[in-house]
């Protein structure tokens, strides 16, 4: 099997079963898609009115799912603005923003990057947080992905103070800080030049909604909304996200659930010689030698993990959604 024509597919974003399956045809279905990051264990889906799907959303319900994201997220009243996933608040945000010189921290999710590129920007990876307070854009990941590293508060603080002193505006992508949120900047964001972006789909498993927020200061709300233009959100999007999102007990109950089922990942893979790099609750990051050899026995057994271009010797792994799909990956590192 020679997938590397098609590694750009694969290291890029994860979730390329349609180029898995091509690589693959003989592999059992159906797939287990360990290489998204995305909960396994999705939000119920609510019966909903015939008027979420047969109707344009009135503008009192996204400003009710919005003030339901603040509250979930510790955020001021205001502050939020939905849109139809985070990647898409990322493309708006690259063209409200001005800046020539924007800075990511890296090594971490390439979209951030290739947005502001793809708008004109100078992109820069940035290896220190200390070095981002002569930029007009900062982008930070927290919890970082693929390796799950938190930066504390107050240093995330302390960069946006440098970079306001100069005009420029601190992002930072808080897409798996659901279950990881002790440092999060939501509660504590400055009133202006800064944007927290939260994920929807990743913490309640429905990324086929398509729905995301920004949490942003006063100078970059109404912008961004602007850019967003008129009916962002989905109807549906809407109903299911206020009612997961005012959904206490299930986020707890979940929280406790994956951090046992992250521990028990760690176990399966440390047992099969890989070693951990470190992750979130919804994703581990490993190293082995033979991480290249490892993907094509995956592949070849209908399991999709997350490789890394100039990383060979590492793979991120997904929860499993079941038994069966942990048994089927047990079965392949085993071997």
């Amino acid at each position: 099997m020679h997938w590397a024509a098609d590694e750009e597919a694969f290291t890029y974003h994860g979730g390329a079963l349609e180029v898995a399956r091509r690589l693959a045809p003989q592999a059992p279905e159906p797939w287990i898609d360990l290489s998204t990051g995305i909960n396994p264990h999705a939000y119920p889906l609510p019966d909903l009115e015939a008027e979420a799907w047969s109707r344009l959303p009135e503008r009192g319900a996204l400003e009710t799912l919005e003030a339901a994201a603040a509250d979930r997220h510790g955020a001021a009243a205001g502050s939020v603005v939905a849109g139809p996933g985070s990647q898409a608040l990322i493309h708006a945000l690259s063209h409200v923003l001005p800046g020539a010189k924007v800075g990511v921290l890296g090594p971490t999710y390439g979209g951030l990057g290739a947005a502001f590129a793809a708008a004109g920007a100078q992109v820069l990876e940035v290896e220190r947080l200390e070095e981002m307070g002569s930029l007009d854009i900062a982008i930070v990941v927290n919890p970082n992905n693929p390796d799950g590293r938190i930066l504390p508060r107050a240093g995330l603080l302390d960069l946006h103070e440098r970079l306001a002193r100069r005009g420029g505006v601190l992002i930072v992508d808080e897409a798996f800080a659901d279950f990881d949120s002790h440092e999060s900047l939501a509660p504590a964001r400055p009133a202006s030049g800064a944007v927290v972006l939260r994920s929807f789909g990743k913490t309640y498993g429905l990324a086929g909604l398509r729905l995301g927020f920004a949490l942003a200061s006063a100078d970059i709300v109404e912008p961004l909304r602007a850019a967003l233009g008129p009916w962002p959100v989905s109807g549906p999007a809407i109903a299911i996200g206020v009612r997961a999102l005012g959904d206490s007990d299930w986020l707890e109950r979940m929280r406790a659930r994956l951090a046992k089922e992250a521990a028990r990942l760690d176990g399966l893979l440390e047992g099969a010689r890989w070693r951990i790099l470190g992750g979130t609750r919804l994703f581990r990051l490993a190293a082995h030698e033979d991480a290249c050899g490892a993907f094509e026995r995956l592949l070849a057994a209908g399991i999709l993990a997350r490789p890394f271009a100039g990383e060979r010797k590492r793979l991120r792994f997904g929860i499993p959604p079941d038994e069966d799909a942990w048994e089927r990956l047990a079965t392949v590192l085993r071997a």
